[in-house]
């Protein structure tokens, strides 16, 4: 089957040009998932619920053709494909932080429609952790829905964030209730007055750990 025809604007923008690149449906939430580093297409299928199987093919292909990202193979015993984002596409974070801190104010009350996976917090958390001055490092969060671990700081040449506990130990370890969560993503509470007001939890002894301790 022929690639298809790449859409345009067709305006000498920098803004349009971006988004002939990254506007279509679904293409800055794959960007969010590969944040996490290499991922499978079962992973992400299952991690961005909605998407058809058509449609998630057709954009991880349409992505590849951008320079976004790129397709290899896993060495055995995993023998599996995976995608993963290139120095291009890794450059979306900011991106994508600044649109999510410009939607935080539409987040809401959750809808009982509304799909939630734990480390779709981990991109507000981190500019929660920027707030308090958390600093460089690795913070472990454990949240009703599951526990992933995300760098604050500086994320170069490491995936930003990932699932499950932090490889090794964390410069802080942080615990949040869902409507604790919510507020601190919404950017109505400050991740230190929730561990001063006792509805975060924070252990550790590294820099993060610290500056959230703080009066």
């Amino acid at each position: 089957m022929s690639p298809r025809p790449r859409r345009s604007y067709d305006q000498y923008c920098s803004a349009a040009r971006a988004l002939d690149a990254v506007g279509d449906r679904w293409t800055l939430l794959i960007v969010r998932e590969l944040l996490a580093g290499p991922r499978r297409y079962t992973d992400l299928h299952a991690d961005l619920p909605g998407v058809s199987t058509d449609v998630l093919a057709s954009r991880l292909k349409d992505m590849e053709r951008e320079g976004l990202t790129t397709r290899r193979r896993l060495p055995p015993p995993a023998a599996a494909y995976v995608y993963e984002l290139t120095e291009r596409g890794a450059g979306l974070l900011p991106v994508l932080e600044a649109l999510g801190a410009w939607g935080a104010a539409e987040l809401g009350e959750r809808r009982p429609t509304d799909a939630v996976r734990a480390h779709w917090a981990a991109l507000p958390l981190r500019r929660a952790l920027r707030r308090a001055g958390a600093g460089e490092g690795t913070v472990e969060v454990r949240l009703e829905e599951g526990t992933f671990h995300l760098r604050a700081g500086d994320a170069e040449d490491r995936p930003v964030y990932g699932d499950g506990p932090a490889p090794g130990e964390p410069d802080a370890r942080l615990t949040l209730d869902a409507g604790t969560c919510a507020a601190v993503c919404r950017g109505e509470l400050g991740l230190r007055r929730a561990v001063r007001e006792g509805r975060a939890g924070v252990t550790g002894e590294g820099t993060a750990a610290k500056a959230l301790r703080e009066p």
